[in-house]
Order: C-alpha cells, then structure tokens, then sequence
C-alpha cells in the first residue's frame, strides 16, 4: 500500500469532547480558548470502534472489557505462553491485535523491552474556532451512603458540568507506508480504519456527551500514488478551506468548509486521489 492522509471534521453540540482531569474535567482549550480533543483520545475511540466491528485488540478499556483480562500484562501472558525471541513476539503481536499493528505499543512485560512503530498517527484535534464553554452547578439529591444519626437523608452533593455549546474540530492523520510493512498493516486494515473514523460516536455516548451531540460530518482520504507520498503531509493540511470571517458561527454550514480546488487539482494530476465521505 502507499500512504494516505485523511482529515476528518467533528461537530460538537452541548458536549464534553474531552475533559481535561486537572482542570476539574473542563473541555479541553489551549492558551487562545480553541477546543483540544487529545490524540490519546480519538485513538480510543477507534480503538472502541475496531472492537464493536468484531477485530481484536490489545488494548482495551476498562469498561470494555470481554476476555476477563484486566490488564495489559494478563492479556500478554496468555497469549505468549513459554520462551519466545522479541522477534518471534513482534510479529505475533502484529498479527493478533490489530490496534497494535495500527499504532504501534511498547511491550515491556516478561522482562521484555520491544517497541513497535505503527503506522498510523493521529494528531490532536483543534477547533476552527475559540469555543464557549458552559459550566453549571448540578445535585445529587438522593443518599449516596446511609445518613449518620437521626437523619434521613444526607446534604445534596454538589458538583459541576461543563459543555461546549458549538465547536467545529478538525482532525488530521496519515498512515505511514513503510511501518505499515514492517507490522503487516495493510489495504483491509485502513478501510477499518476509515470506518472507525466514519462512526466514531456510535455506541460512545454519556452522560458527558448525550447521544447526538457529537457527530463525524466529513471526511477527506488521501491516496498517494507512492510509499513515500505525491506531497508532504503539511501540504495536506493546507488543502483544508473554511470560512474565516468574525461573524458568530452557530452551525457546520456557517464555516462552508470545504478544500482547495486549485492546489487539489495540480496534486491529483500528481497521482493523488482523494474521497470525500459523510460521517453516519
């Protein structure tokens, strides 16, 4: 396979993309107020999705949990039963779990020290623009543990919640074709991964983001007709066109976004090819 570039827009409606824990779970925002969703983030979600779609993984969440293996180190150990060479476990590493020869782990179990370079990598998601972010006070009226003494019932619980009312996000990615080769990623694995992209939020939802607030609007694959890629992966980047005025942005359409017809057009004649999907 040569190597693909893909953006993808996310929308987000009185949600809580990502909340940063050491700032009381607010969104995450930068120094300039635009919205972050952290790599770590969407590759978790893609990791959830590649479950729901029935592949194995590696690792997997908590919460998610279907083999009875509640860490890393239980999942390795049943897996590689007696001595193997690191040779021997990087390529069955590869084989078996599909997010491994996706993005790649560090295996540092059974006194091993093996690190696999995947070939997918996924940089953190900003906003289009600075986002407004909505906090509230919210209760707890009933007893979370039973009420000391004569009481009935024990004080409400105080709490926050903090959304973001409107905010555009762009994510970009690549997939690197020669460290597809060394972990045996190929053409079959990067439609599974479009389709992760494609319906990221399915089955995601909570209490943080209700189902419908947040959606996968467009996504642009890049082809190259090379291993090494028609064009750099910043150029890609720049492909990306949106409306930039100051007016307030309430909706997708207000951004009109869209790609560069012109440098698109010298880049195809280059070899690239490009697919423009709807999210679900």
């Amino acid at each position: 396979m040569n190597k693909i570039d893909f953006i993808a827009t996310i929308v987000v409606n009185n949600a809580n993309p990502n909340g940063d824990p050491l700032a009381g779970n607010m969104p995450r925002t930068d120094s300039k107020g635009f919205g972050e969703i952290s790599d770590v983030c969407i590759k978790r979600k893609i990791r959830n999705r590649m479950q729901d779609l029935g592949e194995s993984i590696f690792v997997i969440s908590r919460d998610r949990i279907d083999d009875e293996k509640y860490s890393l180190e239980e999942r390795y150990n049943e897996f590689f039963k007696g001595n193997k060479n690191d040779v021997e476990i990087e390529k069955q590493c590869n084989e078996k779990w599909l997010d491994v020869r996706t993005f790649g782990q560090v295996i540092t179990f059974d006194k091993k020290s093996i690190g696999i370079r995947g070939p997918v990598s996924i940089g953190i998601s900003k906003s289009l623009t600075p986002v407004d972010i909505n906090s509230m006070q919210i209760t707890r009226s009933t007893n979370g543990m039973k009420p000391k003494g004569e009481k009935t019932r024990s004080s409400d619980t105080m709490g926050t919640k903090h959304v973001v009312e409107f905010g555009v996000y762009v994510v970009y990615g690549a997939i690197n074709a020669f460290y597809a080769e060394k972990t045996g990623f190929n053409k079959n694995d990067s439609e599974i991964i479009k389709e992760a992209i494609r319906t990221l939020f399915i089955n995601d939802a909570s209490s943080a983001r209700p189902e419908g607030s947040m959606e996968v609007r467009d996504i642009f694959w890049f082809e190259h007709s090379t291993k090494i890629g028609d064009v750099s992966s910043a150029k890609i980047k720049k492909l990306l066109q949106y409306n930039k005025d100051e007016n307030l942005k309430t909706s997708y359409e207000d951004y009109d976004i869209k790609l560069d017809e012109h440098e698109l057009k010298g880049l195809i004649e280059k070899g690239l090819t490009v697919e423009h999907i709807s999210g679900i």
